[in-house]
């Protein structure tokens, strides 16, 4: 295997890791705004919020607003 196709493999290794997640769980602000309101309307219904952010799963916004309000 060459050194170029090694580095790709090592790429989609680091990838599955979870550093492609990182690009993911970044939000935008208009994004955040609107988990947020729609969080105090409809609670904890993920899949209801993420059938308003075209591209995001319910997983990903659950993740997104328990690492950011769990403590509240």
């Amino acid at each position: 295997m060459s050194k170029l196709d090694q580095s790709s493999d090592d790429a989609k290794t680091v990838s599955k890791d979870g550093n492609s997640r990182d690009s993911k769980m970044s939000f935008s602000e208009d994004e955040e705004n609107l988990i947020a309101r729609m969080y105090s309307l409809v609670g904890r219904r993920w899949t209801l919020i993420a059938g308003r952010i075209p591209g995001r799963t319910a997983k990903e916004i659950e993740e997104y607003w328990t690492s950011r309000y769990s403590s509240e």
